[in-house]
């Protein structure tokens, strides 16, 4: 018989330790405003957070490599946009080193220029980030996983950039261009002036077309970036209906466990009070 009773008392014990237990999860999920954070809270919306976890993970490692291919992207079209510049200058000094009145000094500037301008383009084209990527791809461009089943190159090439210019039916390079252009300064050749100015605006088209090819990129980033976006945001609200507290369901238990436990501690200390004998009347 005092076996019979010291099991009850073990199982109430056991019972209202549950509903201890019980209490506690309700005040953290009030507080936090999370009531999903074991399984067996919810198997099924467990299963469900855990999916969602995973798509939110791969998001944000697209995310990531959007964001790394935007800033390349922008130093791309940053770089085309100054080599452009550079090319509309090399032209003004073509154009003006035919004037047959300049003075050996006036060329000798040209030609110095120029020179800068060739090496200042070379440095554009080669230039590297702060961690050490280059501006533009060699060779290659490297495609970036940006989705499911889609990679991007998300800037072109050296070579698709400063090389395989159409000039008058020769495919020659920007430095080739240059060369070209500051022998034509120093030979004083008029005609061959002329031609290295076709030249130089027949590179400035090249890049032009680069410079709309890297726009193409960008707006695709952009738009890709955008959807990501989107995609998250519906990945956290789903995930957020699963998790979060409905605070009348979790404070109506909380209240009924509360009565529960308050009854059971009573009758149990009255329980205690009571002596044997009492118990095997």
């Amino acid at each position: 018989m005092v076996g019979i009773t010291n099991k009850i008392m073990l199982a109430e014990m056991r019972r209202q330790q549950k509903l201890s237990q019980d209490i506690v999860d309700g005040q953290t999920a009030i507080s936090s405003g999370i009531t999903l954070n074991k399984p067996s809270d919810d198997p099924l919306a467990w299963v469900q957070v855990s999916d969602i976890g995973r798509a939110q993970a791969q998001q944000a490692a697209w995310a990531a490599n959007v964001s790394y291919g935007t800033t390349r992207a922008g130093n791309a079209e940053a770089n085309l946009s100054e080599i452009d510049s550079l090319l509309t200058r090399a032209q003004e000094l073509a154009t003006s080193a035919r004037n047959g009145s300049l003075n050996d000094t006036s060329r000798a500037a040209i030609v110095e220029e120029l020179s800068t301008i060739k090496t200042t383009i070379g440095e554009l084209i080669d230039q590297k980030d702060y961690q050490g990527v280059s501006v533009f791809d060699d060779q290659q461009s490297v495609l970036v996983p940006l989705s499911r089943g889609l990679n991007l190159a998300v800037v072109g090439t050296k070579q698709e950039v400063s090389e395989g210019i159409d000039v008058n039916g020769t495919a020659m390079s920007i430095n080739d261009i240059l060369d070209q252009t500051i022998a034509a300064v120093q030979s004083r050749d008029d005609s061959a002036i002329a031609a290295s100015v076709e030249a130089v605006q027949s590179a400035q088209s090249h890049i032009a077309v680069e410079q709309a090819k890297q726009g193409v990129r960008g707006d695709r980033l952009e738009t890709i970036g955008n959807r990501l976006t989107d995609v998250s945001t519906d990945l956290t609200e789903r995930r957020g209906d699963l998790e979060s507290t409905n605070l009348q369901d979790v404070i109506s238990r909380l209240q009924a466990n509360l009565l529960q436990l308050d009854a059971a501690q009573s009758a149990f200390a009255r329980i205690n009070q009571q002596t044997l004998f009492d118990l095997i009347k």
